[in-house]
């Protein structure tokens, strides 16, 4: 059968985890997006962080095969609409956490009034009160 494949982390925490003003802000994201823990808002921050990293080494890059890569990573973040049509790398380097926080099913339940807070949408998608197209999703 074979050992069983090592799950790798999909965040990295912050530098400096003790800083003031990175607490504060990250506390703020918390209330706001009524996030569980700090790895979900790490999860995002890294998220944006590979999105950035690729577009500024695509910046730098010149040839056929950078021309395919940055297909694929508009192509990537049209389908997560993040961006609109005819994007630009600068477009990808303007994007905030709050951005990447705003698609999240939790949030779009919430906005579009289905909740009263973000709490109770939460509780909704994890009860599985929540379809989307047709299916039930429990990942808030």
């Amino acid at each position: 059968m074979g050992d069983p494949r090592r799950i790798k982390k999909k965040f990295s925490g912050p530098r400096h985890p003790w800083q003031s003003a990175k607490l504060e802000e990250e506390r703020k994201l918390l209330d706001d997006y009524s996030l569980k823990t700090k790895t979900e808002l790490w999860k995002v921050s890294s998220t944006l962080k590979s999105f950035s990293g690729q577009a500024k080494r695509l910046i730098a890059a010149k040839g056929a095969q950078s021309d395919i890569e940055k297909a694929q990573l508009f192509k990537r973040l049209q389908y997560l609409g993040l961006v609109g049509e005819n994007p630009q790398l600068d477009n990808v380097l303007d994007l905030k956490v709050t951005s990447l926080l705003d698609r999240r099913l939790q949030t779009l339940v919430f906005k579009r009034g289905f909740a009263r807070t973000m709490k109770q949408s939460r509780q909704f998608i994890t009860h599985r009160h929540v379809l989307v197209a047709g299916k039930q999703i429990v990942t808030p």
